[in-house]
């Protein structure tokens, strides 16, 4: 993985706006292995989405990327297929399997993780945390962080 983009996310990057998420979410995907689950953490409206997003620009994706949250998990095919999952109406990690979700994880993909915290059980070792959160004069700020201190 492009060691700038990751030591720049585990100091924590700040942005200033949606458009300044997204391109950091693209420059992070370009960084990503083949296969890669991302855990995005954060409070209702930190930019999860929007991040995600980014993630699909970087990945090739040109379709629109909107929050899966009534389908649970959206497919979104480019170079990398991308997987974006939902987990907030989830209550168990058994769920996640009964969505079929592993079918669609054909190589290369990207997997993100919003609300993993409710099926933290089922994600793998290899999971990249990522904190979103909103300061205090409105901007964004994404850190990555060892899954060892992961929420």
């Amino acid at each position: 993985m492009a060691t700038n983009i990751c030591a720049r996310l585990k100091a924590g990057v700040v942005t200033s706006s949606a458009e300044a998420t997204r391109a950091l979410a693209a420059e992070f995907a370009a960084a990503l292995p083949a296969d890669a689950t991302l855990a995005l953490h954060g409070n209702l409206g930190v930019g999860k989405t929007t991040f995600v997003q980014g993630l699909a620009q970087g990945l090739g994706i040109t379709e629109p990327v909107t929050s899966p949250t009534f389908n649970i998990f959206s497919l979104h095919r480019g170079r990398t297929n991308l997987l974006h999952l939902d987990a907030y109406r989830l209550e168990t990690a058994r769920q996640v399997d009964d969505l079929l979700l592993s079918d669609f994880m054909i190589s290369p993909w990207c997997l993100a993780v919003e609300w993993p915290e409710r099926i933290s059980d089922w994600l793998p070792r290899d999971t990249l945390h990522l904190e979103l959160d909103i300061t205090r004069d409105e901007r964004h700020s994404v850190i990555l962080r060892p899954p060892e201190t992961a929420h």
